[in-house]
C-alpha cells in the first residue's frame, strides 16, 4: 500500500458587487482509484474533519467508506477573487478492476488529472436567501454563475481547478 497525497486549487472571478458573501464549502468529489471495491476512477466524496472518505462504489446502494481523507483546507480573498486550496490523502493498493478488465495505477506526475468538484456557498442580500453551486474540471469555460435569487453574476470560473501529486 502506498499513501498519495493530492493538492488540489481553485480561483473564482468575484465581481465587486452586490456582495453575496460568497464562501468555499468544506465538502468535494475527487475520481480515484478505490481498492475497497475494487473499481477505477471512483467518485468519492470528502468532507472536512471527516476521518474517511465515501466512495460511490458502482450505485448509491453501494456506496461505502474508504481508506482517505481531506487533510488540508484553506481559502483566500482578495478584491476580485476568492481562491481554495484543499489536500487530500489517500492509500492505494494495486488491484485489477474485473468490470473494466484494467489494472489499478496510483497517480503519477505523468498520469492525466483526475475530475474534481468543489463546492460553493452564498447568500443573497436582496433576497436573505442562501443558494449553492458547484465548480468542477469538466466545465466549459468562461463559465459565469448567477444568483439563483436575483440573477446578478456572483462568480466565474476562468480556470480549472488544478490537482497536483504530492506525495
Amino acid at each position: 500500500m502506498v499513501l498519495q497525497s493530492i493538492e488540489i486549487t481553485a480561483t473564482l472571478a468575484v465581481p465587486q458587487s452586490p456582495f453575496h458573501n460568497l464562501h468555499w464549502n468544506s465538502a468535494l468529489e475527487l475520481s480515484i482509484d478505490c481498492f475497497v471495491c475494487e473499481r477505477i476512477g471512483r467518485t468519492t466524496r470528502f468532507e472536512l474533519g471527516a476521518e474517511r472518505a465515501i466512495c460511490s462504489g458502482d450505485s448509491r446502494t453501494d456506496r461505502h467508506y474508504t481508506a482517505a481523507r481531506m487533510s488540508a483546507f484553506d481559502t483566500g480573498a482578495a478584491k476580485d477573487q476568492i481562491t481554495l486550496r484543499a489536500v487530500v490523502d489517500y492509500w492505494f493498493a494495486p488491484f485489477h478492476d474485473a468490470k473494466r478488465d484494467v489494472a489499478a495505477t496510483p497517480l503519477t506526475r505523468g498520469y492525466g488529472s483526475p475530475w474534481v468538484r468543489l463546492h460553493l456557498g452564498y447568500h443573497c442580500p436582496e433576497h436573505n436567501a442562501s443558494g449553492a453551486f458547484s465548480d468542477q474540471t469538466n466545465l466549459v469555460r468562461p463559465c459565469p454563475t448567477p444568483c439563483e435569487h436575483c440573477a446578478v453574476p456572483i462568480a466565474e470560473s476562468r480556470e480549472v481547478p488544478r490537482v497536483r501529486l504530492l506525495t
